[in-house]
């Protein structure tokens, strides 16, 4: 099984605020590297989404009676291991032989690798102009480095054991400047990590870049926090894995220092952490009578390219401490959280009626409490954790293997309105853990061993105001029903239906008064998988959907896409074609597209146009692996793409992509 489509399949049907590059980066980096089946834990094979408890709970049950495994292939062994979910863990999994010798390991790495790539937009953008936009205080905002785009990233590891690695990038338009006293050294960002695992009461040490999974995320999150979508059951419920390497190229979200998680007894562990990292932060007034200055929003988007992005570059520091402790039973596991934030300078929203309860002030701790019992084939686990402005969030809910045929899901949240926690992920509708309260429920059944159905519905309640939402409270819901059908190993098909009900301000464009009123999105998604050949494979994919505020015109969009896939060993190549065309934004299309390994992108496409690219992989011998890739964008009915210092004078966008792997 290909873990790009694995990937791709646990992704979201669609989602404004979700970084898929940073999502991406955490699934691809959990599936290749293969989990040992001798040492993992329950979490880590929750962490895979690819097993339910019943078929868990089978797997630890024989490792305790029978030791550990000999080969992969004991899985067969296994009661509830069918041979269809032995084909979808196997590339994933793996039986490592004992070591107590770190210098053994250290010299044995499992994956060692340098990888380096290059992007070029081919048309040029009006910052790389002369006629470049001038800011409100008369500087030209032009783009000071160069168009091209270049990544590097190297890692030497062996999968549970130890880590050494670093990352480095340049964005389109960002300058290769070395500055140290304006924190500029050489490329735009730079990360670095060294990991050392498992070894005697040292359970896990890492220096450098890191982020952590605990609980359910109210306070630590490290990205796979994947929302809703066509997987309705299994990614609900979060994994307690701790402190990973952070080696994504998403210049924010991640701790810069040290984590240290040390084993008191053998169910009880401590980790500690401290970090130190700057950020890029907008300077404003304070709406006060001091006059002081204030950081109204912290930037996440990385890109520093023209003066005003320049101007506030790495201008706030931000501090961060903490600990968890951890104590593991038999049937489940309890454990306390702290961290306590502070910033250089004070944060403070804009002045707005929706920012009343937003965090304020210079520092902030929070604590909490979470833990999980395993009550037969039900998982409950639950999550509650309070900031210092009182504000409380809780997560709770059950995973249940009801029977062979039968797994669902059950879970609450409520995110007061004062609560305020930086690095939370957790399951919500809104893009931040605040303002929510919310009941999801969801269930998988399997019909027959090639014929599968799943739904979920969730209701939502936003108890203050939100951004263009000016009422309180307001409420909303969705649903989605999917099906997928393997006739053969030559045949898939599934179809997917989504409705999404939401309150909004009304649009200017549709009424001069301004209100709050219903919206609906319905969506259709039809998907058809067929492998000729061990050479030849194809995909096609028909979406529609449909947006209106309530009592006006419908916008319809849709999309038809063909995918040609044609692998001969050393060479391969995908090929895909796509027509799409919108009424407006509201009734945008979603679709993954394939990348280069460790990148990929779901943009939304409005307005008449095509969407294709090429996609070929290279690889001239066992250690090298070679990336092109050509993509296009044409939109007739434009004169000029994007806006601002991006913008485009022409009616069509390319991009060319270039990335080679050597493992030694």
């Amino acid at each position: 099984m290909d873990p790009n489509s694995v990937v791709q399949n646990l992704l979201p049907i669609q989602s404004e605020d979700l970084n898929y590059n940073e999502v991406y980066e955490n699934l691809i980096q959990l599936y290749t590297t293969p989990l040992d089946l001798n040492t993992c834990t329950r979490d880590d094979l929750a962490s895979t989404y690819l097993l339910n408890e019943r078929q868990i709970n089978s797997f630890f049950t024989y490792r305790e009676q029978l030791g550990k495994l000999v080969s992969i292939y004991e899985l067969q062994a296994i009661p509830t291991f069918d041979l269809p979910t032995i084909y979808k863990i196997l590339p994933f999994v793996t039986v490592i032989p004992d070591s107590k010798l770190l210098w053994n390991d250290l010299t044995n790495p499992t994956d060692h690798y340098l990888l380096i790539r290059t992007e070029q937009s081919l048309e040029q953008k009006r910052g790389f102009t002369n006629d470049v936009p001038i800011s409100r205080d008369g500087v030209p905002q032009r783009f000071e480095g160069s168009s091209t785009q270049w990544y590097a990233r190297y890692r030497y590891s062996k999968s549970r054991n130890f880590s050494l690695g670093f990352t480095i990038e340049k964005d389109e338009g960002e300058a290769f400047r070395w500055q140290p006293s304006q924190h500029r050294y050489g490329p735009d960002f730079i990360s670095f990590h060294a990991q050392i695992q498992n070894r005697g009461r040292i359970k896990n040490l890492v220096i450098g870049d890191y982020q952590l999974q605990i609980g359910q995320g109210l306070i630590y999150s490290a990205g796979f926090s994947l929302g809703k979508g066509m997987e309705t059951v299994y990614t609900i419920r979060r994994p307690t894995t701790g402190a990973r390497p952070y080696s994504s190229v998403t210049e924010s979200g991640f701790f810069r220092g040290t984590s240290f998680t040390y084993l008191l007894t053998k169910r009880l562990q401590l980790t500690a952490l401290y970090s130190r990292v700057r950020r890029s932060g907008s300077v404003s007034i304070s709406n006060d009578l001091t006059g002081e200055e204030v950081i109204s929003t912290l930037q996440t988007d990385g890109l520093h390219r023209i003066p005003n992005e320049l101007a506030i570059r790495a201008n706030v520091v931000e501090q961060n401490a903490g600990a968890h402790l951890l104590y593991q039973f038999a049937r489940g596991e309890i454990g306390g959280t702290m961290l306590y934030t502070h910033f250089s300078q004070p944060l403070q929203r804009a002045v707005a009626v929706r920012n009343e309860y937003e965090f304020k002030g210079i520092n902030n701790l929070l604590t909490g409490i979470h833990g999980n019992y395993l009550w037969h084939n039900y998982n409950l686990f639950a999550e509650v954790a309070r900031s210092k402005s009182g504000g409380v969030g809780v997560v709770a809910g059950i995973l249940a293997s009801i029977s062979k045929r039968w797994d669902a899901t059950f879970l609450f949240r409520h995110f007061d309105k004062n609560f305020h926690s930086f690095y939370s992920n957790a399951f919500s509708e809104s893009s931040r853990n605040s303002n929510e309260t919310g009941v999801y429920i969801g269930g998988k059944y399997t019909i027959h061993k090639k014929l599968k159905a799943g739904a979920y519905v969730d209701g939502y309640r936003f108890p203050w105001f939100r951004y263009l939402v000016d009422k309180k409270p307001t409420y909303g819901y969705d649903f989605l029903v999917q099906g997928t059908w393997t006739p053969n190993k030559k045949w898939a098909f599934y179809a997917i239906y989504r409705q999404e009900q939401k309150e909004h301000n009304i649009a200017s464009k549709l009424s001069k008064q301004k209100f709050v009123t219903n919206t609906n999105r319905h969506q259709l998604i039809l998907n058809t998988e067929y492998n000729a050949s061990k050479i030849w494979s194809f995909r096609t994919r028909a979406q529609g959907s449909t947006f209106a505020y309530k009592n006006f015109k419908i916008d319809k969009g849709w999309m038809l896409m063909q995918e040609i896939n044609a692998d001969f060993g050393k060479i391969s190549a995908l090929l895909r074609f796509s027509i799409y065309n919108t009424d407006s934004y509201d009734s945008r299309q979603y679709a993954v597209e394939r990348d280069v390994l460790y990148a990929v992108s779901m943009p939304a496409y409005y307005d008449y146009g095509f969407r294709n690219f090429l996609l070929i992989r290279y690889t001239p011998h066992a250690r090298t692996d070679i990336w092109v890739r050509f993509a296009r964008t044409d939109m007739p009915n434009q004169e000029t793409l994007s806006s601002y210092v991006d913008e485009i004078d022409a009616s069509h966008r390319s991009e060319l992509k270039l990335q080679v792997r050597h493992r030694f």
